[in-house]
Parts: structure tokens; C-alpha cells; sequence
């Protein structure tokens, strides 16, 4: 552990000397003592933890002292010493910035041990907080967060930085698995709210008759059971965000009342009749999509218009190309070393059979299939064997509203282009058919290189 460096300004020799060998009973202190304002002012460039200070010096009173090492480094804590009991004295100086007005007696050797002891506890905290917040800013980085070097990918990055810059509300969009709720923390935790709170709640999870308690909140005998008050998602969200997970299950009922209150700004709890101000940052996600819901009458208009703000596509697993193998990747060597296992490779038979996989599980599935392959793979290199899917992608396919030939063909073909960037003679090879056959279909507008 480093040594906790103290100044003692004091000008008195013997009291000064007594100070000094009392602190440095502590092993962990390092003591320099001063006896006048100039010196110290001087040595400030050692960057000491904490100066006990007089409160009457030669060249100066403890006071304009106090206030010349606060104009140097205001998080710097001085303990005032001094014989005065004056307690406006005391308030004043407090109100300074001191950390702390010791009287000089018998007892004051004790309680500055004990107030030293205090701060340095606190200033440890501090720090730990901070680093917390440092390495909780890192975690949340979008290209840590996020991974892959796809051009889709590169325009959520995009997106995602313009949603940091403001507080407007955000609608998340993507099939199941492809990370809404990664994106929605990245967003709030890059954000100028990062240190309040993000609050999520699937609306799917909840059953109706108390979701409304959920987002907004109860009074005591509210409904049978309300024994107490109850705060809702709404509320614990102040100040911060409030991400609202599969938002198109909201029943039509409850849509009312959540415009209202985006609206207002405001909620009252169930029950009650206290208005509540609220400052929340609202992001919500859903897989369906929300203008279609609208049309069939499933989502109100209105409410729509409200929550959009900012739309955000997730693009599925299987329109990322090589992401695929960066995240396989990533995926192993987080799971090799949760669970001290040596590192693996991917074989490129892996890399093949995982390339040619349409992941309808996106993210998700391809998380699952590598932490499976890792503990069945027998050597230093993941088999293609060792993969194992759940036969979901034709199902996944072909699961939509009924097609022609033609119309899957196209659909086919486009994946492919998308998967191996434009690359014609490429998807050729991997679906056994003419180039010329793709760039017909290019030329007569059926599809694009870059769909």
C-alpha cells in the first residue's frame, strides 16, 4: 500500500513534534511538518493527502491559508487545529472547506488520529467509486460492447453516438436476439445520465392486471393486497432511463395512460392522487414492427409518434457477414476463461460451418452454440462436428407469409450477397449456380449486389 502523505503546518515546535510522532505510529503515514503558510504553499507541488493546519501561523492566519490550498486542489482535506472555540470561527472555516475544526486540548492527538483515519476511508471510497464508474464507462463502450466490423454494424455505431448527444427517446427494433436491451444500457450508460439509474421492464413478462402497477405505481389499498405504497419503474427511473422491452405486447388499455403520462411528464399512483414530475429518458424495443401494429389497430397512432424518436435497426446475425467469426471468437475466449479451460481455436471447417448457418437465434443462438462447442471439443481446435445447431433456420425461412420460387430464390441470393459483401463469383461457388444467372438478376433490377 503507498504511504499516506500529511502535512502539519504548525508553528509551535513542541506541538508540532508531539503531532508528528503520534501520526507516525501509523506505518502508513509519511509526516512532513511545516511552521509557516510560505513553506507549505511551496510544497504543495508533492501533492500531499491531507494537511493538518493552525489556525494562527507567523505569516499568515489559517483562514486565507485555507482558502489559497482549496484554490490549489479543492479536493485536498485540511483538519483546522486551533485554541479558539469560537464556534462562528468553527462554521466559517467548515464553510470553507475544511474537513474538520479540532480545539486544541489534551484530546486533540486522539480525535485527529480518528478523523485522519475517517477521511482516508472516505477518500479510498471515492476512488473506488470512481474506478467503478471508469471501468463501468469501459464496459459500456460501444465497440466493446458491440461486436463486429461489419458496415451494418458500423451505422448502429453511428446511430448509437448520435442518441448519446440528447435526451430524445429511442425505439429499438430487431429480431429476437440481436441485442436490443445491450444497446439500449450502451446508450444510457455513454449518456449524460449514466450515473442515475437504468431501469428495464419486459412488457411481455408482466401480467396485465399488474403491469400498471409495475410502470406507474401504487398507494397503500390501492387494490387487495396494497399493504403499503409501492414506487413504480417510472419512478425509479428518475433522473435516468427507463427502457421499456417488448413494447408492442403493451395492452391497447394501459397505451393510454402511458401518453398521458410521456405527455405530462408526470404520473399519479394507482390509488392516489399525487402528482408525481418525472425526468426520464424513455427507450423502448420491440421485435415486431411497430408501424404494422399501428395499421391493424394493435398499437395507438399517437403513442407511436411519441416513442419512435430516434429508430434503431438491429440487423440480424446472418446480414453481418464475418462478424459471425468475430463473435464466435469473442464468445470462446470469454467462456475458456470464466471457466479456466485452455484456449481454442476455430478449425476452418468451423468457420465454414458457421458461415453457412442462417442463425435465427441471432447473437443469442451463436452465443449458446460456441459455449456448447468449447465443452464438447476434445482438442486445442473446435471441430466442425463440435458445432451443433437446432435446425431452426429452415423453420426460420420459410415460417413468413408464403412466397413463389422466384421470390425465395431472390430472397436466397440476396442473403448471400449480403453475407460475402457483393462478391458474385463468390455466391456462385457457394450456391452452385451461374454468375451469369446473378448478374442477369442484378441487371433486370430483381435484386442488388449490396441488398
Amino acid at each position: 500500500m503507498a504511504q499516506y502523505r500529511i502535512f502539519i503546518v504548525e508553528d509551535d515546535p513542541w506541538y508540532g513534534e508531539i503531532l508528528q510522532y503520534h501520526l507516525s505510529l501509523n506505518p502508513d503515514f509519511e509526516i512532513t511538518r511545516f511552521s509557516n503558510a510560505k513553506d507549505c504553499l511551496a510544497a504543495l507541488g508533492q501533492k500531499p493527502d491531507l494537511i493538518t493546519l493552525d489556525y494562527s501561523l507567523p505569516d499568515a492566519t489559517g483562514k486565507d491559508l485555507l482558502q489559497k490550498i482549496k484554490a490549489f486542489d479543492a479536493s485536498l482535506p485540511v483538519i483546522m487545529i486551533s485554541g479558539q472555540e469560537d464556534v462562528s470561527t468553527a462554521v466559517g472555516l467548515l464553510k470553507l472547506g475544511a474537513a474538520d475544526y479540532l480545539i486544541k486540548d489534551d484530546n486533540t492527538k486522539d480525535l485527529l488520529w480518528n478523523a485522519i483515519i475517517r477521511i482516508r476511508e472516505n477518500q479510498a471510497l471515492k476512488q473506488e467509486v470512481a474506478q467503478l464508474r471508469e471501468e463501468l464507462g469501459q464496459r459500456y463502450d460501444f465497440s466493446n460492447l458491440i461486436i463486429g466490423n461489419s458496415p451494418v454494424i458500423r451505422r448502429i455505431f453511428s446511430l448509437l453516438e448520435k442518441a448519446v448527444r440528447s435526451n430524445i427517446n429511442v425505439s429499438i427494433t430487431g429480431e429476437t436476439g440481436t441485442g436490443k436491451e445491450v444497446a439500449a444500457r450502451a446508450i444510457h450508460y455513454n449518456s449524460e445520465r449514466k450515473k442515475k439509474p437504468f431501469v428495464a421492464i419486459n412488457m411481455a413478462a408482466i401480467p396485465k392486471d399488474l403491469l400498471e402497477s409495475e410502470l406507474f405505481g401504487h398507494e397503500k389499498g390501492a387494490f387487495t393486497g396494497a399493504v403499503g405504497r409501492k414506487t413504480g419503474k417510472f419512478e425509479e427511473a428518475q433522473k435516468g432511463t427507463l427502457f421499456l422491452d417488448e413494447i408492442a405486447e403493451l395492452d391497447i388499455s394501459l397505451q393510454t395512460k402511458l401518453l398521458r403520462v410521456i405527455q405530462e411528464r408526470e404520473l399519479v399512483r394507482l390509488g392516489g392522487s399525487e402528482k408525481v414530475t418525472l425526468d426520464v429518458r424513455l427507450i423502448v424495443a420491440t421485435h415486431k414492427n411497430l408501424a404494422e401494429e399501428v395499421k391493424k389497430g394493435n398499437f395507438r397512432e399517437d403513442l407511436y409518434y411519441r416513442i419512435v424518436g430516434l429508430p434503431i435497426e438491429l440487423p440480424p446475425l446472418r446480414e453481418r457477414g464475418n462478424d459471425i467469426l468475430l463473435l464466435a471468437k469473442h464468445f470462446l475466449v470469454s467462456f475458456t476463461r470464466t471457466n479456466k479451460m485452455p484456449e481454442l481455436q476455430l478449425s476452418s471447417g468451423a468457420k465454414d460451418k458457421l458461415m453457412q448457418y442462417a442463425f435465427p437465434g441471432n447473437v443469442r443462438e451463436l452465443k449458446a452454440v460456441m459455449e456448447l462447442a468449447a465443452v464438447m471439443c476434445d482438442g486445442s481446435e473446435i471441430q466442425a462436428e463440435d458445432l451443433t445447431f437446432h435446425a431452426l433456420a429452415a423453420h426460420h425461412m420459410l415460417s413468413g407469409s408464403e412466397k413463389t420460387l422466384k421470390a425465395y430464390n431472390r430472397e436466397i441470393i440476396s442473403h448471400f450477397l449480403r453475407k460475402y459483401d457483393g462478391n458474385v463469383l463468390k455466391v456462385a461457388e457457394k450456391l452452385d449456380i451461374g454468375k451469369s444467372t446473378i448478374y442477369k438478376m442484378i441487371q433486370d433490377k430483381q435484386l442488388l449486389p449490396d441488398t
